[in-house]
């Protein structure tokens, strides 16, 4: 897909799976009800892009810029946020199961409703996170995949509100 130009073409309700987007520039695309699993989005700019209940799980967003950006009712087991810019991300009731967001930029992220399980928040920056109080936190990974660190419930909640503040 890196040799089209994607972003004058809607994705909606695509079943795109196992494509390489890296590096692509699709600021404002349309992606929503899509299945998308698979997939890398390497360094791709998808500022304000719409993943509105899309299923990108074992996708790769490692370093792309995913600021303003929805993903909101998305399924994102096994998706890989390492790096990535998130910041002012609309993250509403998704799913996140064994997600990586590893030194990504969570900043004003909303998490409202959100179910997050052992999800990976190394060197994440949390600052500003919303909808906290409203999402599921069953267990959280602090720690690296090597060596874990694995809070759960409560103690997860807790150093999340600590590190969004």
């Amino acid at each position: 897909m890196t040799e089209v130009d994607l972003i004058k073409y809607p994705l909606n309700q695509a079943y795109i799976t196992d494509c390489i987007f890296n590096n692509m520039n699709l600021i404002n695309i349309e992606m929503y009800s899509s299945t998308i699993c698979s997939s890398s989005f390497v360094f791709a700019n998808l500022e304000n892009a719409d993943f509105y209940k899309a299923n990108v799980s074992y996708a790769n967003f490692t370093n792309a810029n995913l600021q303003n950006t929805r993903f909101a009712k998305s399924d994102c087991i096994e998706t890989i946020f390492k790096s990535a810019n998130l910041s002012d991300a609309k993250l509403v009731a998704a799913l996140f199961e064994n997600a990586d967001f590893r030194n990504a930029n969570l900043h004003n992220a909303d998490i409202s409703e959100s179910t997050f399980e052992k999800v990976l928040l190394k060197g994440a920056k949390l600052t500003g996170v919303r909808g906290l109080e409203e999402a599921f936190i069953k267990s959280i990974n602090i720690g690296t995949p090597e060596r874990p660190n694995i809070l759960i419930g409560g103690e997860a909640r807790k150093w999340l509100e600590v590190m969004s503040n």
